[in-house]
């Protein structure tokens, strides 16, 4: 009987977990909108103001960790420790939370002791903003160069920190921040709960 998740080193996690590339899977869409569906089940549909699937497994065509991401953007008003209780109770994990500079808590779903399942997703739940995700998501969609640019970057990358999520993480920043600004140019803040 291995250690339980919550009781592993972030080194022993990212061994366990090491980061993975994948040609796109066509059935990201489908799991997207089933576990959607199922949030949508779980909550007063007046907390919920938005619910997006976003990144590189929301472009099609692109190399991805096999890992479902999904924007859960909430009113500024939902009960947060109600809503952390309801996704525990089924089946998510509390992998981060920060309430400054703003809200942001980071579930998952699909870790086992064994490594990943065959479904795995990051939730992440937020307050209704102008979020980078949606416009770099939709920058990638719709300008296949700048995907192609984003894969090359990822498989480079991949060789150096396999076991280091967040020097991948953040060796990809500049990147993922030039073409969001490009992209909120493009298209006009479209993403802004101000608009």
């Amino acid at each position: 009987m291995g250690k339980e998740l919550s009781e592993m080193t972030q080194e022993e996690l990212w061994e366990l977990f090491p980061i993975i590339l994948k040609e796109h899977n066509p059935n990201y869409k489908k799991w997207y909108e089933i576990e959607k569906r199922k949030l949508l089940s779980c909550f007063d549909e007046k907390s919920i103001i938005r619910i997006s699937h976003i990144g590189s497994t929301s472009v099609k065509g692109l190399i991805a960790k096999p890992i479902v991401d999904i924007l859960l953007e909430i009113d500024n008003g939902c009960n947060i420790e109600q809503l952390t209780n309801t996704l525990l109770h089924n089946g998510w994990l509390l992998m981060s939370s920060q309430s400054n500079p703003c809200m942001k808590m980071t579930f998952n779903k699909g870790y086992t002791k064994e490594g990943f399942a065959e479904k795995v997703y990051h939730l992440h739940v937020r307050y209704y903003q102008n979020w980078n995700e949606l416009y770099f998501r939709d920058y990638l969609s719709e300008h296949k160069e700048v995907a192609k640019e984003y894969a090359k970057l990822k498989i480079g990358l991949l060789e150096k920190y396999e076991h280091d999520r967040d020097r991948y993480t953040d060796a990809k920043s500049n990147f993922i921040l030039k073409y969001t600004e490009k992209a909120k140019e493009e298209y006009a803040n479209k993403y802004n709960p101000k608009k």
